[in-house]
Order: structure tokens, then sequence, then C-alpha cells
């Protein structure tokens, strides 16, 4: 650079203009994702939201945040953006609804090494259709252009959500009692947790091709990689509604027996089979392409298991037909009983997977 010319910021790797016309190309989206309680529109300094009072007696308030972890390096590789913005929002809102709140709005966070406009735009494309799944306004959002720190075509995203709940209506592990039943629902895959594990067993052991045919999925294997996390917010919504529901667990990394602990009270302990589910053939795939033991599949992934409803038994039935009735596979997974000793495990896994 000569002395006579100045720097600027779009020589150093930022384009305000590019940025701006990511903002316009993303408004449509984020408009359709929205609730009648927001205020103001997209390009304000911050989002607003009125909380109706009327709503709620005692209202508490939830948020959760979380991002997309190493299933975005299967999106770059594909050049496929428009479904992992649907996972940010599946990993964000299902947390919150495991303490019986609604998801009311969500903002989200975007770091690049450059921003393409068009590729902004897919990315908020999916968080504004999960957004629109479960039933929660994006409100808001930051796209930040990180030159230097990043390549130019690595992004990485991540949310924050907020929910609200009536105080006598919070789910806790106070609620659970022995006698109650554990009910599964089912995931559309791996959701968005183990892709590194999965990564290095797919793609670096067995060398698969990420657009080579699968017969065992009966698609690709990198349409099975991408496949949007299941939303289940407004499905344990409508259980809230019509069940006696003591609590939810949302299946993430560590599994069903870490993941359900974590709702269980002291002194009892949710017995699990293993029986009662097959989990989807890439489960089974990535076992046996990379020797992985069960034990570190069953604390990696969610091994067909999304979310978790801890019911009361006179309810099963109810519960099983709400959500049957919302296209939801559903299934008895075990029950709760006294725990042999208080301070042990707090949920259990016990027998074999048929055909697995």
């Amino acid at each position: 650079m000569s002395e006579s010319t100045s720097a600027t910021y779009a020589a150093a790797g930022v384009s305000i203009d590019a940025g701006d016309q990511a903002v316009e190309l993303l408004k449509p989206h984020a408009e359709r994702a929205t609730r009648p309680e927001v205020r103001g529109g997209v390009g304000g300094f911050a989002g607003l939201f009125s909380l109706k009072l009327d709503k709620w007696k005692e209202p508490i308030l939830a948020s959760s945040t979380d991002g997309v972890g190493t299933k975005i390096a299967v999106a770059q590789a594909l050049d496929k953006h428009d479904t992992v913005g649907i996972d940010l929002v599946a990993m964000v809102v299902d947390d919150l609804v495991v303490t019986g709140a609604e998801p009311l709005f969500l903002q989200d966070y975007i770091a690049v090494g450059k921003v393409v406009p068009e590729k902004i735009a897919a990315l908020v494309g999916g968080i504004a259709e999960g957004c629109v799944q479960a039933g929660c306004a994006l409100l808001g959002g930051e796209t930040a252009e990180h030159p230097g720190l990043m390549g130019e075509h690595d992004y990485d995203l991540s949310a924050t959500g907020v929910g609200a709940v009536e105080a006598s209506a919070l789910l806790s592990p106070e609620k659970v009692r022995p006698g109650d039943v554990v009910l599964a629902m089912g995931s559309s895959g791996l959701h968005s947790n183990g892709y590194s594990l999965a990564r290095h067993v797919l793609l670096d052991i067995a060398r698969m091709p990420l657009d080579g045919h699968v017969e065992e999925f009966g698609r690709t294997l990198g349409e099975e990689l991408l496949e949007p996390t299941k939303i289940y917010a407004k499905d344990c919504l409508a259980l809230v509604a019509e069940t006696e529901v003591r609590t939810f667990a949302h299946i993430t990394g560590g599994g069903l027996e870490a993941n359900l602990a974590r709702v269980m009270p002291r002194g009892l302990v949710a017995q699990l089979e293993r029986g009662t589910w097959t989990p989807a053939p890439v489960f089974a795939l990535i076992g046996q392409r990379g020797k992985v033991e069960r034990a570190e599949l069953e604390k990696t992934f969610n091994m067909g298991v999304g979310m978790v409803a801890i019911v009361s038994s006179e309810d099963v039935d109810r519960a099983l037909a709400v959500l049957t009735a919302r296209h939801v596979p559903a299934w008895i997974l075990g029950d709760v009983q006294p725990a042999e000793d208080p301070d042990g495990p707090r949920a259990v896994l016990s027998g074999d997977h048929p055909r697995f």
C-alpha cells in the first residue's frame, strides 16, 4: 500500500455493504418468525417484546443458550446452509420447555469469516423456520465478520432464547413420584450432538463420501447427517396442557442416562428398558464402522430418543394419544422406582435393543 492510499475497513476484510445487503435479504425470514407481542422491526439496536402480564399471575422467565456444534462442518462441506438454523433453535427451545416454559423469543449470533449475503439469508431462513416450528419470535440477532480469526468460508452459530412459565406450573424434579411412567419421544436422527465422533468414524475412518447413497438410510450420507433436529416445544406444551406432566428431559450430549438424571430427585431412579425401541440405522453404522462400544454410543448420542416426559401413571394413555395425534413417535420407556442407594445413579438403562 502506498503512502497515498488510505486504509479501509473493507481492505481489512470487513464489508459494511455486504452486511447491509445480508440484512435486507434476511428481513423476510425474520418477519415471518414473529408473535403479537413483538414491538418494532428488524434493524433496531434492541429487540422489544411486550410481556402481557394478564396471561400469567406469577410469570417466571426461563432462558437458554446453545449452538449447533460441528454439524456445521457437514453443512459447510455440502455448501448447504438452510437447515442448521433449525438445529440451533431446537437446541435452545427444547431446553426451555423442559421447565414447562413457553418459548417467547430467540436472538441469534452468527460469526463468519466473510459475509456472503446469500449464505447469511439461508442461515437465518433456517433459524426463522425453527422459530415458526417452536412458536417463538426471532426477535433480533447479530452477524459479525471476523477476517483473520476465521477462514473465509467458516461460520459458527449460537442463540439465546427466553420463555415464560406460570410459577405454579413450573416443572421440576420435586414433582416426580414413585410409580410415574417415563415416555420416550423419537428423535429425527443424530440431532445436533456427537458430530465430532460421527464425522471421525464415518468420514475419517470409514472414508464414506457425503454424496454417496447409503442403503441403510435410503438416501445419501450427507442428507442423513443434515437431517434437522426435531423441535418438541409445541408437543411438550400440548402434553402439559392435557396431562399431568412431572418433568421433561431433553436428550442431548451425555445421552439418556445423564440427561434424565438431571431431572430426577434424590432417592428415586428411572429404570429404562432398551428393548422398547430400535435405534435408527445411523447409530448402528457408527458403532460398527468405528468399533465404538455401546457405552460410548449411549453417552454421546440420543440413540433415537430426543425428548423424555415423566408423567403420572394415570395419564399414560392420554399422553400417548396426544403425541400420536401430533405425529410424534412415542412409547413407554420405563418407570420411576425408589432407589436402593439414594446416592446411586438416578437413571439406569437395562436390557438390549432388538436387532441392534
